[in-house]
């Protein structure tokens, strides 16, 4: 029994589910999913997949079968199931495509949009984390010894705690182009253009530009053009002239459009959405933040929570902090305390296994396997988990707890926020509504 959880033991019962090694068509994984494109997808025993030992919960989006497995244990799985069907992980055969057309037909032009942006910003998140742990570490220190934000290691450290987001909108000009098929370089050239110090020296109309108006927004709007152009300029461009003509016209003509037009134009947008944050929490206070809080589960649900990354991102580098992630952020800690209630009341041995192995990641800011593995399967503890992050998120907004960086959430954001007590006590409410909420609403306890 001791080895019945080993990574090689639930890859085989995994692969026994869905049909056969020969059954596979495709392996991937990310955080917390191991993901298979079947060949076959009516040989997949669906249910007895969700009760193998180590499967957390089950998702089918976009002709993929998601197995939710965790942090850690999911990579070890994925490179288990690659060696046993000999497919490298990210290998994709031609059964695939029929798969793929699939995908297509069901995505939405609004939802694929979205993917887009999550795109640009996944690959910054760990340069979120590092430089904002630093400057989070940096604040520590200055609140024990004030005299060493000045010293040659303090001022140090505030530049790289910093350096994310003083190059943030060259980092998202070279993504943006590579998702909206343009040049990567060409990308982070048109953002260079929008931030550029010498625009202040430049007058039209009796105003002067601003560096970095709009912020990503701004850059996000700009890039979008600029590869849309290029991908034109391209098609009627004799291929000998390509390489000089293309970069030439692009930077030309997307730089006037972009300064005369796309950047105004990203300024208002981000100025908006700025006073609407601000308005909305300071204005609405606890109402606010519990509606946000009590609202954004079912938002991971549909996806729609992706439009939000570059909100969030041009909130900090504009106003220096986002009043919206901590309360978001609640979210996660409702689902906590939702498990702890069901860990409380089930006699279901295998779902206390679960719930002990998820929540860890849970209480660290990764939910997925608290939500696919305990809460929406049982359905009212979910309910009690959006409760708690109600009542967690109404704290945040009332006390107006703003992070400072993201990338981080649960416990470890009260490192980045700007008010680390006040975190933690929304923390701990959120933690307890869902606790009582859940336990209140009861559930169905699911069978041995």
């Amino acid at each position: 029994m001791a080895n019945s959880n080993t990574p090689r033991v639930i890859a085989e019962a995994i692969l026994e589910k869905v049909g056969g090694k020969n059954n596979i068509a495709s392996v991937a994984y990310c955080m917390t999913r191991l993901r298979v494109v079947l060949k076959d997808g009516s040989s997949a025993d669906k249910e007895g997949l969700k009760k193998v030992e180590g499967v957390m919960g089950l998702v089918e989006q976009g002709g993929q079968l998601q197995i939710v497995l965790g942090p850690g244990r999911v990579t070890k799985v994925a490179n288990e199931v690659g060696e046993i069907t000999g497919l490298k992980v990210g290998e994709v055969d031609e059964a695939t495509v029929r798969k793929e057309e699939i995908k297509a037909k069901n995505n939405t032009p609004f939802k694929n949009l979205l993917k887009k942006i999550s795109s640009i910003f996944i690959p910054l998140i760990p340069a979120f984390i590092g430089c904002g742990l630093v400057t989070g570490i940096l604040n520590i220190i200055i609140k024990f010894d004030a005299g060493f934000a000045a010293s040659p290691t303090g001022k140090i450290l505030v530049i790289i705690g910093n350096s994310i987001f003083w190059g943030l909108n060259l980092f998202v000009g070279v993504n943006a182009a590579k998702e909206f098929g343009g040049s990567p370089m060409l990308g982070g050239a048109m953002a260079a253009i929008l931030t550029h110090p010498n625009l202040s020296t430049v007058t039209i109309g009796g105003k002067a530009l601003v560096p970095g108006r709009g912020g990503v927004i701004a850059v996000l709007i700009v890039v979008a053009f600029s590869s849309w152009l290029e991908r034109k300029v391209r098609k009627v461009i004799p291929e000998i002239l390509d390489l000089f003509v293309t970069p030439l016209i692009v930077v030309l003509v997307a730089g006037f459009v972009a300064l005369l037009a796309l950047q105004p134009l990203g300024g208002v947008i981000s100025d908006s959405i700025g006073t609407a944050v601000k308005t909305a929490i300071s204005g609405g206070g606890a109402f606010t933040g519990f509606i946000l809080g009590g609202t954004f589960l079912p938002l991971v649900m549909t996806g729609l929570h992706q439009g939000l990354t570059p909100i969030h991102a041009d909130l900090i580098k504009t106003t220096g902090q986002t009043l919206l992630l901590p309360i978001l952020a609640m979210a996660g800690a409702g689902q906590v305390g939702a498990a702890i209630a069901v860990l409380v009341k089930t006699k279901n041995q295998r779902l206390k296994k679960t719930i002990w192995s998820a929540l860890p990641v849970g209480i660290l800011g990764v939910g997925e396997p608290l939500i696919y593995g305990v809460t929406l399967p049982l359905g009212k503890p979910f309910l009690g988990a959006c409760i708690g992050g109600a009542f967690g998120g109404a704290v945040m907004a009332a006390l107006a707890v703003g992070a400072k960086s993201m990338g981080l959430s649960g416990l470890p954001l009260a490192l980045l926020v700007t008010k680390p007590l006040g975190y933690l006590i929304g923390v701990v409410v959120a933690y307890a509504a869902g606790f009582i909420a859940s336990y209140a609403l009861g559930f169905e306890d699911p069978q041995e």
